[in-house]
């Protein structure tokens, strides 16, 4: 799924035009970045939190002639799933799994 697709579902639910609803969209993702950017850490209950973090040095390799070179230290997004929202995708994405699976077996059984 993309932004537009996004966008899309904001309209039909709030049954508005696409352009209104990609300025919605926009408005929130512009505010999320805003908050990570300031903050360093955003927390939405049941969804996840965003957090930056700072990635050590190291030393990198290239696997073809072996050479060593130096990675810089760096910050980071990360994001943490929070447990609803995990049970919610494992729950989906098993079912879904399983829809596909079943008529291949029936017609197998056939």
């Amino acid at each position: 799924m993309i932004k537009t697709d996004i966008t899309k579902k904001v309209a039909q639910q709030l049954e508005m035009k696409d352009r209104e609803a990609l300025g919605v969209v926009d408005g929130i993702l512009d505010s999320l970045k805003e908050v990570i950017c300031e903050y360093q850490r955003l927390e939405i209950r049941d969804f996840g939190v965003f957090q930056v973090k700072t990635r050590k040095r190291r030393v990198g390799r290239n696997p073809r002639n072996k050479t060593e070179y130096p990675i810089p230290a760096r910050r980071v997004v990360t994001f943490k799933i929070g447990k609803e929202m995990k049970a919610r995708a494992l729950t989906s994405a098993g079912a879904a799994a399983l829809q596909k699976a079943e008529p291949a077996s029936r017609s197998a059984d056939a």
